[in-house]
């Protein structure tokens, strides 16, 4: 059976019958390593490469008849080579042309000619083709295929896209618009223009134009038909207690929806390496983690729904209705509320401006190549800011954490710490404050760093700027009825007695269970959950205890 992936042998020829003759020969005794591909206007066969080039399809040659009404064969394959500029160039010419072929081989870098008839193939064709293709495939690299993006480094729009498919695990090729000559081909001969970047080009050769991620979730098929009218239960979030939840409700067969506002993994899905987790003496990466758990997820046949946010649960007779941010209502009997935290922003004149443009919030991993040999700082010493810092250094040329405190001790684990402090291109900037930060119009230049003691303020080169300073939750878009502590995390069980308001809320003749909010039926797990420990581990255990709670409030309705 051939490969779909096999380089193209592409002829044209206006006459039917020598194009035929051509393929045939063509097929006979080269079908087996090339696909061949022909066709008799040179105006279709410019559209057709367009398309092939698009899609990621490498051509290894072209095979064109000289005299042609569209266009003669070394024009076109002069336009052809713009795309693909390391194919071989054949002319088919009849015998009274061969001195003109002969003239322009130089001036279109004509790899060869071969006089009509050719035959026997055998003697005239196939010697000097199968020479020009192995030549061709000594230098032979394959073209990408799959979901290119192009657009400009510092673009908070490129960078929203490249986190969205870096944290779904969808595999991209990222072309940088500005001094990219692959980049600016595709731009010229596809016809954009700078406004139109980001753009996406798609496996299939189709284009999104600075497109939105809802767009992007549609095209690629995260944005599943709901099977289900009713659900036992819905997860919001799919961070580490979220999938967990997710594998242990579905393998145990409750009808389980899973919604995600961004991508799979969470805080832990964006780490560049876990090293205290259970079973993994080595670590592993968060996109390593998520993979493993949602490929785990799939085998037992989740539905996943992303990107959705998740704006209200409505409560009547029992039953819950989840109302999505396209207005989209979901019923179910539980709903699982997994949707942990994020990192806090700095109030600092300039952090606003260039978000997503050197400036970003949590271990955005999807940013450190632009970083290659340049000075970036991480500001926060808890274990997030280490993996950062760590990682960023095998790209950085320094890497600076700038903490208020006196030494990481108080907020960091001590094998971390050593491991800091065994790493040449990182140091520690303690009692420290990022005081502003300035740039260029499109992304960051600059920070000023204060001491908090002297009040001296110092300006630094910076690349990039990451922050894990503190955890907000997720929770602001839940009613009243659902307790709060005062920083806006889920109260649960025991945690909820000591409230004024938890007796008029609680109707029923128990208890609430362990992880069970305010609201019966509700549960909170991992981070989102008042007293919850910021530990993959915790996290995990928390989301696959809420199924077993699950379980008993599905058998008391």
């Amino acid at each position: 059976m051939a490969d779909k992936n096999q380089p193209i042998i592409f002829s044209i020829d206006d006459g039917p019958q020598v194009l035929r003759a051509a393929s045939r020969d063509l097929k006979s005794n080269f079908r087996m390593d090339y696909k061949i591909l022909s066709t008799t206007s040179a105006n279709e066969h410019s559209a057709m490469l367009q398309s092939l080039k698009n899609k990621g399809e490498s051509v290894a040659m072209f095979v064109s008849d000289q005299r042609m009404p569209e266009m003669e064969g070394v024009d076109f394959l002069e336009k052809a080579t713009v795309l693909y500029p390391d194919a071989k160039r054949v002319l088919l010419t009849a015998y009274p042309d061969t001195d003109a072929a002969v003239k322009v081989m130089n001036s279109v870098k004509l790899d060869c000619y071969l006089i009509k008839p050719w035959d026997p193939p055998e003697e005239k064709m196939f010697p000097v083709l199968s020479e020009l293709l192995d030549d061709w495939q000594n230098a032979y690299v394959p073209d990408f295929k799959g979901i290119k993006l192009i657009g400009y480094q510092f673009s908070p729009k490129a960078h929203q896209i490249k986190d969205f498919l870096a944290g779904n695990l969808v595999p991209y090729l990222w072309m940088d618009a500005t001094g990219n000559q692959e980049a600016d081909l595709f731009i010229k001969t596809n016809h954009l223009q700078s406004a139109d970047c980001p753009v996406m080009i798609f496996e299939d050769g189709s284009i999104l134009k600075s497109p939105e991620i809802s767009d992007i979730s549609l095209k690629i098929g995260l944005s599943p038909t709901l099977k289900n009218d009713i659900y036992d239960e819905i997860i919001i979030g799919a961070g580490s207690a979220g999938l967990a939840a997710n594998v242990y409700g579905v393998s145990e067969g409750l009808k389980t929806l899973l919604i995600e506002k961004r991508a799979p993994g969470g805080q832990a899905g964006t780490s560049s390496r876990t090293e205290n987790y259970l079973g993994f003496p080595s670590g592993l990466s968060g996109s390593e983690l998520t993979r493993r758990a949602i490929t785990q997820a799939t085998r037992f046949g989740t539905e996943f729904l992303s990107p959705r946010v998740a704006k209200q649960i409505k409560v009547k007779d029992g039953y819950k209705t989840l109302v999505l941010d396209d207005k989209t209502e979901v019923n179910t009997r539980v709903v699982v509320i997994t949707t942990g935290v994020d990192y806090r922003k700095l109030d600092t004149p300039g952090i606003e401006k260039f978000s997503g443009a050197g400036i970003y919030c949590g271990a955005d991993t999807t940013e450190a190549g632009s970083c290659k040999n340049k000075d970036v700082f991480v500001v926060g010493g808890g274990n997030s800011a280490r993996q950062a810092a760590m990682y960023l250094a095998k790209f950085a040329k320094n890497v600076s954490i700038v903490i208020r405190k006196e030494d990481l001790f108080a907020t960091m684990s001590s094998y971390l710490i050593d491991q800091i402090k065994g790493t040449s291109n990182i140091e520690v900037m303690s009692r420290s404050e990022i005081f502003e930060a300035w740039g260029l119009e499109e992304r960051l230049e600059k920070l000023s760093i204060q001491n908090i003691d002297s009040k001296i303020k110092e300006d630094y080169l910076a690349a990039a700027l990451y922050i894990f300073i503190g955890a907000k939750p997720f929770t602001d878009w839940l009613s009243d009825d659902i307790l709060k502590e005062d920083k806006e995390f889920l109260l649960t069980s025991r945690d909820l007695m000591n409230r004024q308001e938890f007796s008029k809320l609680w109707k029923h003749d128990r208890d609430p269970y362990l992880l069970e909010t305010s609201c019966p039926g509700i549960f909170a797990a991992g981070d989102v959950r008042s007293g919850g420990m910021t530990r993959v581990a915790s996290a995990v255990g928390n989301g696959s205890m809420a199924i077993s709670y699950v379980h008993k409030y599905l058998a008391e309705v």
